[in-house]
């Protein structure tokens, strides 16, 4: 029999749209489950580069985008500051570029209130030593970076703890009809196999590009034309400022700081809509990135390449063009019911993970106007947990290593006191590259609602720094016996599934340091830990005694390097 749930509204998609409307009806006392596939910002939201814009990028071409984002920027240094580093950023012109777009760039700022602020060649060169030298000119703009894991987990724990529930690694399959009416969604598990349905007196679809299938359970034509980005994750950070091409939008005109790292950014391309689970970074466009990130900064030629990865945003035909030829780039909010005559069903779809939090905004007003509900959105008032409380000293005992409280707070804000404890097991460093505790580890497990490493590296950032898990994963692995009351041999699964993960983001870029640390991975894992020697997970009781790994191997045999050979290299942002 289907077990099913009641609620009144019923979110589809966990990227950052998905959990920002999540948020917002919990705020406003609206009943409501999220559903997603697979797990939280593991879509579209991760795998961008993380850019807080200031809208500057917009303001020549765009400037109604550009006024959404600055106004955005605003608000999330506000509610998010425990997801937000806010750097600052450039926007640099290089000889081959045209300067009189500089002052073309500074009107469109100042009309779209962005502050923007003139800098000689020399001043910029003092804020970013890195960047080229031979520039001719730059501008100061109010960009930052934000981390997309940190900030859907933020929105969900705000919304369970006010009464919301999310079914994670969950499909949706199909809608529940009733002549017109949309009543619900009919569902998978995932992981156990089990169907389930969840009865709802509204849907919401914020599954983004993959919102095109979720209209086609109704029937509706909604068409999306997907474009891929491509990107680069460089070994450590290159720059502390954002820096960007001062010209029109191209290919491979921004670097990115991010935490440990540098990311650059971004190819673009439209792909065919059935391609969008199978992406590749291609060497052509390794090749563009590599070259046009090292315009930007010359540091980067010598800089080794940890991963590749890309992403796909949802363009979509409006006013019923399947054409391709009238595609909205801004915030697309259909109401099913006037626009289909279909009632029960709204989709939200495009923008920007700079917009989400307005996107999420539009979305519940409609939902609360149908629902009766008049309560005010408060999204752009309150703090996010970890932003909650104002920053301040940071107690510690001497026992607790600095950069360990430093790295948790940054990651956590407040939420960080739940987890460091004075006791050597909680704070032993499981991830050194990113300063991840074993306490920090246990908090993700029992609270942020992680499955497995995958999960754990989006919520803490085990396995996303220079090393790439290559020591951390299998630390990690064995907590998972321990805190989330995995037998041994599921957590040798869980590392393997991880290290598969892993494989296909520095697949595209194996050669030189990349190729040398793979190999030495590859001995690790094979070679001393056994992998390929693992039971088949079906061929496993679900809980059992934890067993002493298998060490050895026939080095011959890799499951890893045969299961991948034709993996598609899909992976997320500063991973």
């Amino acid at each position: 029999m289907t077990s099913w749930f009641e609620t009144d509204v019923v979110i589809i998609g966990g990227g950052a749209t998905g959990t920002g409307i999540m948020r917002d009806c919990a705020l406003r006392g609206i009943k409501c489950i999220l559903i997603e596939r697979d797990d939280l910002a593991s879509g579209t939201t991760g795998r961008n580069h993380g850019l807080l814009h200031s809208g500057a990028r917009y303001a020549v071409t765009d400037e109604e985008s550009a006024r959404e984002c600055i106004q955005e920027n605003r608000i999330l240094k506000k509610i998010a500051r425990h997801c937000v580093e806010d750097t600052q950023g450039l926007f640099i012109s290089l000889p081959d570029d045209d300067l009189d777009f500089q002052k073309t760039f500074l009107s469109a700022c100042t009309r779209a209130d962005i502050n923007v602020e003139q800098l000689s060649p020399e001043e910029a060169l003092r804020l970013e030593p890195n960047c080229n030298p031979d520039l001719i000119g730059a501008v100061k703009v109010p960009d930052g970076t934000i981390d997309p894991f940190r900030l859907a987990a933020s929105n969900v724990l705000d919304a369970v703890e006010h009464g919301a529930r999310l079914f994670n690694h969950s499909a949706v399959t199909g809608l529940i009809r009733e002549g017109h009416t949309v009543k619900g969604v009919n569902c998978l598990n995932m992981k156990t196999g089990e169907h389930f349905s969840v009865r709802a007196k509204q849907v919401i679809n914020a599954a983004g590009i993959w919102g095109q299938q979720i209209c086609e359970y109704g029937d509706l034509n909604i068409k999306m034309f997907p474009a891929k980005g491509s990107l680069l994750i460089l070994d450590y950070r290159i720059n502390n400022l954002v820096i960007n091409r001062c010209r029109k939008p191209s290919d491979a005109d921004i670097l990115v700081p991010g935490d440990t790292i540098s990311l650059i950014g971004t190819t673009s391309e439209r792909i065919d809509y059935d391609k969008i689970d199978d992406l590749h970074v291609t060497s052509k466009e390794i090749d563009i990135l590599l070259a046009e990130g090292a315009k930007l900064a010359p540091i980067m030629a010598n800089t080794r390449v940890l991963r590749a990865y890309a992403g796909v945003r949802p363009l979509v035909a409006v006013d019923g063009d399947t054409s391709g030829r009238n595609i909205s780039r801004g915030i697309v909010l259909l109401d099913h019911a006037e626009r289909d005559g279909m009632d029960g069903f709204i989709t939200i779809t495009g923008g920007k993970l700079m917009t989400y939090r307005m996107m999420a905004e539009w979305a519940t007003d409609m939902v609360a106007k149908k629902l009766g509900n008049t309560q005010p959105c408060i999204t752009h008032e309150k703090p996010l947990p970890g932003s909650e409380q104002a920053p301040k000293s940071i107690k510690h005992t001497a026992s607790l290593a600095k950069p360990v409280y430093q790295s948790a707070y940054y990651r956590h804000g407040e939420r960080a006191e739940k987890f460091l404890k004075d006791d050597k097991k909680s704070q032993a460093v499981i991830c050194e590259c990113e300063m991840v505790t074993s306490g920090e580890v246990e908090y993700a497990i029992k609270e942020l609602d992680v499955h497995n490493l995958i999960d754990l590296r989006r919520r803490t950032r085990v396995g996303m720094g220079p090393c790439q898990g290559e020591l951390c994963s299998y630390r990690a692995a064995g907590l998972f016996s321990e805190y989330g009351q995995t037998s041994g041999t599921a957590a040798s699964h869980l590392l393997s599934d991880f290290l598969e993960e892993r494989w296909k983001g520095i697949k595209p870029v194996f050669w030189g340091d990349a190729l040398r640390e793979g190999e030495f991975t590859y001995w690790i894992y094979e070679g001393l830990f056994g992998v390929s020697d693992i039971p088949e997970q079906n061929d496993i009781p679900a809980l059992t005694e934890p067993k002493t790994p298998h060490i050895q191997s026939d080095t011959n045999k890799s499951n890893i390097e045969i299961k991948n050979k034709n993996n598609s290299e899909n992976s997320e942002v500063a991973s």
